[in-house]
C-alpha cells in the first residue's frame, strides 16, 4: 500500500491550493478516504472524508472552503482548498479507512 501526497506549498491568505494523493497497492475505489492535518505543535485534526460512492464530509473549520473529491479510475484523491487562512497551515495527510498514511505535504498560509 502506498499513498503519496503532493501539491502543498506557500500561499497567501485568501489563496488556493489543490492537494493530490496518489494511491496504489489496494482497491482504491472500495475504500473511504480522508484528509487529516497536523498543525505545528498540535494534534491531528480530521479535515474531510469521502465515501467510495462520492458522499463527502467536512470538519466545521473547513466547510464551505475545502472540497474533497476522488477519481477512482486514476486512484487519486484530491483536496481543493480555497479562501485559505493562516490557521490552515499544517502538514496534510491522506489516510485510508484501514489506517494507511502518506508522508504528508506541507501547506503554509502566510503573507
Amino acid at each position: 500500500v502506498q499513498l503519496v501526497e503532493s501539491g502543498g506549498g506557500l500561499v497567501q491568505p485568501g489563496g488556493s491550493l489543490r492537494l493530490s494523493c496518489a494511491a496504489s497497492g489496494f482497491t482504491f475505489s472500495s475504500y473511504y478516504m480522508n484528509w487529516v492535518r497536523q498543525a505545528p505543535g498540535k494534534g491531528l485534526e480530521w479535515v474531510s472524508g469521502i465515501r467510495s460512492g462520492g458522499n463527502t464530509y467536512y470538519a466545521d473549520s473547513v466547510k464551505g472552503r475545502f472540497t474533497i473529491s476522488r477519481d477512482n479510475a486514476k486512484n487519486m484523491l484530491y483536496l481543493q482548498m480555497n479562501s485559505l487562512k493562516s490557521e490552515d497551515t499544517a502538514l496534510y495527510y491522506c489516510l485510508s479507512s484501514f489506517g494507511s498514511w502518506g508522508q504528508g505535504t506541507q501547506v503554509t498560509v502566510s503573507s
